[in-house]
């Protein structure tokens, strides 16, 4: 199975960053962190989660690390805030002192760590005591309707779409999953929550030129199918995405979200 790509930030911002946004807000406000504490956003990416915490949570500081130096960039380039700073990084090894940061946050990025477990207990060991671990990835398998759209119709067209498929990819991707993970990374309180935001396309070129992009699963996979095969998906997905009289295509992005403190 060929490798996800994650190099451009603008291509990204496109495809997902621009509902990241939207889901960053409500996912902020529901962990009521306190003023002027010290944040780590682990897989920060373009900054989606990094800049709504700069807006709304009034943080002393925040710290993003990434291993993409594609999308670090372009997080620094569109982020001169000088409470934030971004790292290269590994969330399985992060160069962050032991209990040095209030709340440790990470959004649509763990389930693409390979070992999760290390992850977690690696954000825990950040953590302040008292502090909050809170992540957030969306519901690949059901209500993440853009992407499921397009994983339904790949599978139509390529038997060999269902095993790049993030539904069946990501079991992780569920609220009972990260339940036990962060249980077992020895986190108190663990609760879960759906967050749910409306994802409007203006005409399905709109939805599909994304895709186009070659930035994570989805348009990774398609852009390594040959033309006849993209344009095959293509339809399909023209044929069975709900539009509306005028065109437009209206969807539910959900992500589940966890929480627990140290």
């Amino acid at each position: 199975m060929s490798a996800d790509t994650w190099s451009s930030g603008a291509k990204y911002e496109a495809y997902v960053g621009r509902w990241s946004r939207l889901v960053a807000r409500e996912f902020i406000l529901w962990l009521a962190i306190p003023t002027a504490r010290r944040w780590l956003d682990v897989g920060c990416g373009t900054g989606a989660l990094t800049q709504t915490i700069l807006n709304i949570a009034e943080p002393d500081a925040v710290t993003g690390v990434d291993p993409s130096e594609g999308f670090l960039a372009h997080a620094r380039a569109t982020i001169t805030d000088p409470r934030a700073r971004f790292l290269v990084g590994d969330a399985q090894a992060a160069a962050i002192e032991s209990e040095s940061v209030d709340a440790v946050v990470s959004g649509l990025a763990l389930n693409f760590v390979p070992d999760t477990a290390r992850a977690a207990a690696e954000m825990a060991r950040v953590t302040r005591p008292e502090g909050t671990v809170a992540v957030y990835v969306w519901d690949y398998a059901g209500e993440m309707q853009f992407m499921r759209y397009f994983w339904d119709a790949a599978a139509a067209v390529d038997l060999n779409a269902r095993e790049l498929d993030e539904g069946p990819r990501f079991p992780i991707c569920h609220p009972d999953a990260l339940e036990r993970l962060f249980s077992a990374a020895g986190l108190r309180d663990v609760t879960t929550r759906a967050i749910d935001i409306a994802t409007t396309f203006r005409d399905f070129d709109d939805y599909w030129t994304p895709f186009l992009g070659g930035q994570g699963a989805a348009p990774s996979y398609l852009m390594r199918l040959d033309e006849q095969q993209q344009a095959a998906i293509r339809e399909r997905l023209r044929a069975t995405a709900p539009a509306a009289p005028d065109g437009s295509i209206s969807l539910v992005a959900r992500v589940w979200a966890a929480r627990g403190s140290r």
